[in-house]
C-alpha cells in the first residue's frame, strides 16, 4: 500500500509540528495547515486519506470543513480535535461522519492508536474493493461475498460447471444464496447473453404452475382471451431457475420431465409441440433423496436434474466470512438509506460472529439493514441489534452452543479490548502475549476499533 496522506489542520503551529513528526515516523505522508481555507484548497486538488481537524479555527468553523470534506470524498476519514468544553460539538461531528474525536491537550499515544485503527479500516476497505474488482471479470461471482475455504471451493465448482451445458441441482438451507449461485452459473455460461428466468415452485396450485411455466393458447379455458407464452418458452436459449423444486406437485413434475427429455413444450390447449433449448438450474432446501424414497418426488426427474449437485454451506459453517458480509451490507444499506454508517463496533461484531444464524446470510442481511436504518451514529453498536441478540449469552461449556478454540480466543480478546477501552498495551499485558502478536490477532479476527 502507498503511504497514506494525513492532513493536520490546527491553528497551533506547535501542535501541527508535534503531530507531523510523530505520524511521519509511523510511515504517513503528512501536511499541516493552520488556516482552514488553505486546507480546503489543497484537498480540492487531491483529497487526503485521513484528516486531523481542530474544530476551532480562526477562519472557518470545523464542522463546516467536515461537511465539505465528506461532500468531496466520503471515504476521507476525519478525526476531530476539540477542547474539553466543546465535546457536544465533537458528538455532532461524529454524527456528521467523523471517525472519532480526541480532546486537547493532544496525547500522542492516543493519536497513534486512533490513526492506526483508521489505517486498518482503510486497508480493509481497499481489500474489499480489490476483491470486488477481481471478481468483476467473473460476473455473477461478485454478488457472492466471502473469502472462506468453503466459499473458495464453491467458486471453483461454479467456474467448472458453468461452461458445461448440463442441469444443476443447488441444495442448501433457506437464506444460503441459492439464487445467487444460479445467476452466477448463468452469467459465466455461454448462455449469459440469453434470458435468465426464475420461478418459485412453492405454494402454487397445479393450474397456476401449468399456465405460468407452459403458457396457454387462446381459448384453452374460460378467461384465456389471448395466447400466453410461458416462462419456459420465454427463456428459450437461456437458463431457467426453478427454486423450491421439492415443492412442485407430482403432476407438474411429469410435465417438466417431458420438457427435459424431449426438449419441447406443449402449451395448455395447444396441439403443436414447440422446440426448446434451455438449461435448468433447480434449487431446494429439502433432501430430495428422501423425498424420492417417500414418494414425494419422482426418481427419474431427480436424476435428470441432479447431473451436478452444488451444496451450499450454512453461514454458521463459514463464520470467518461474517465480518466481510457485515461490512458489505453496511456499505449497501448506507448507500440505499443515504446514511454515513462506516463500520460496526467490536462488541456488536462479536455478537454477530457468535450467533448461530438459523436464517443464514439472509438473516444477517436483515439484521444489518435494520441496524443501519436505526442507528444514530456512524457505526453500528450492540444497541442497534435486535433485542434478542443484545441479551444473548453464549454458553461455551454446556449445551449445544459449543465454540471452537479460535472462536473462544476471538471472543475473549474482544472482551479484554472493550474492558481496557482499546488500550492495546494493557490488553497485551492482561493476555500475557507480545504486543505484535496482539496486533496480528486483532487484524485476523476483525476486531479493529472503528
Amino acid at each position: 500500500m502507498n503511504k497514506l496522506r494525513i492532513a493536520i489542520v490546527d491553528d497551533e503551529e506547535i501542535v501541527c509540528r508535534r503531530l507531523g513528526q510523530a505520524l511521519t515516523k509511523e510511515g504517513f505522508a503528512t501536511e499541516a495547515f493552520i488556516i482552514g481555507r488553505s486546507f480546503l484548497e489543497r484537498t480540492m486538488q487531491e483529497p487526503f486519506d485521513i484528516v486531523l481537524l481542530d474544530l476551532r479555527l480562526p477562519d472557518i468553523d470545523g464542522l463546516e470543513i467536515l461537511r465539505r470534506v465528506k461532500a468531496l470524498c466520503v471515504e476521507t476519514e476525519v478525526i476531530v480535535v476539540t477542547g474539553s468544553k466543546s465535546v457536544e460539538s465533537a458528538v455532532e461531528a461524529i454524527r456528521g461522519g467523523a471517525f472519532h474525536y480526541v480532546v486537547k491537550p493532544v496525547n500522542l499515544a492516543e493519536i497513534r492508536l486512533m490513526v492506526q485503527s483508521v489505517r486498518e479500516k482503510i486497508a480493509m476497505r481497499r481489500e474489499n474493493r480489490r476483491l470486488r474488482e477481481a471478481l468483476k471479470g467473473e460476473a455473477g461471482l461478485s454478488a457472492i461475498v466471502g473469502n472462506s475455504p468453503a466459499i473458495q471451493e464453491l467458486f471453483a465448482l461454479i467456474r467448472k460447471v458453468a461452461p458445461v451445458d448440463c442441469n444443476v441441482l443447488v441444495q442448501g438451507g433457506s437464506g444460503t444464496g441459492k439464487a445467487l449461485v444460479a445467476r452466477a452459473i448463468h452469467q459465466l455460461s455461454p448462455k449469459k447473453d440469453q434470458p435468465f428466468v426464475a420461478f418459485n415452485c412453492g405454494g402454487f396450485t397445479d393450474e397456476l404452475i401449468n399456465s405460468e411455466l407452459f403458457g396457454y393458447e387462446r381459448g384453452a379455458f374460460t378467461g384465456a382471451t389471448a395466447t400466453k407464452v410461458g416462462l419456459l418458452e420465454s427463456a428459450a436459449g437461456g437458463t431457467v431457475f426453478l427454486d423450491e423444486i421439492g415443492e412442485m406437485p407430482l403432476a407438474m413434475q411429469v410435465k417438466l420431465l417431458h420438457v427435459i427429455q424431449e426438449r419441447e413444450i406443449l402449451r395448455v390447449g395447444g396441439t403443436k409441440p414447440i422446440e426448446l433449448d434451455i438449461r435448468i438450474i433447480a434449487a431446494t432446501n429439502k433432501d430430495l433423496k428422501h423425498e424420492v424414497e417417500v414418494g414425494a418426488f419422482r426418481e427419474d426427474l431427480y436424476f435428470r436434474l441432479n447431473v451436478v449437485t452444488i451444496h451450499l454451506p450454512m453461514l454458521a459453517q463459514r463464520r470467518e466470512d461474517i465480518p466481510l458480509l457485515v461490512r458489505f451490507f453496511i456499505e449497501k444499506y448506507s448507500l440505499a438509506f443515504h446514511k454515513q454508517v462506516g463500520g460496526i463496533q467490536p462488541q456488536a461484531l462479536d455478537i454477530l460472529c457468535n450467533y448461530s444464524f438459523p436464517g443464514n446470510v439472509r438473516e444477517l442481511e436483515n439484521i444489518v439493514e435494520r441496524a443501519v436504518a436505526l442507528t444514530d451514529g456512524n457505526e453500528i453498536g450492540p444497541q442497534d441489534l435486535p433485542g434478542d441478540l443484545q441479551d444473548l449469552e453464549f454458553d461455551t461449556l454446556e449445551g449445544d452452543g459449543l465454540l471452537t478454540l479460535e472462536a473462544m480466543e476471538r471472543r475473549y480478546i474482544a472482551k479484554v479490548l472493550a474492558s481496557t477501552n482499546y488500550n492495546k498495551g494493557i490488553t497485551a499485558q492482561i493476555l500475557d502475549i507480545p504486543r505484535t502478536t496482539l496486533w496480528r490477532k486483532i487484524k485476523a479476527y476483525g476486531l479493529e476499533e472503528r
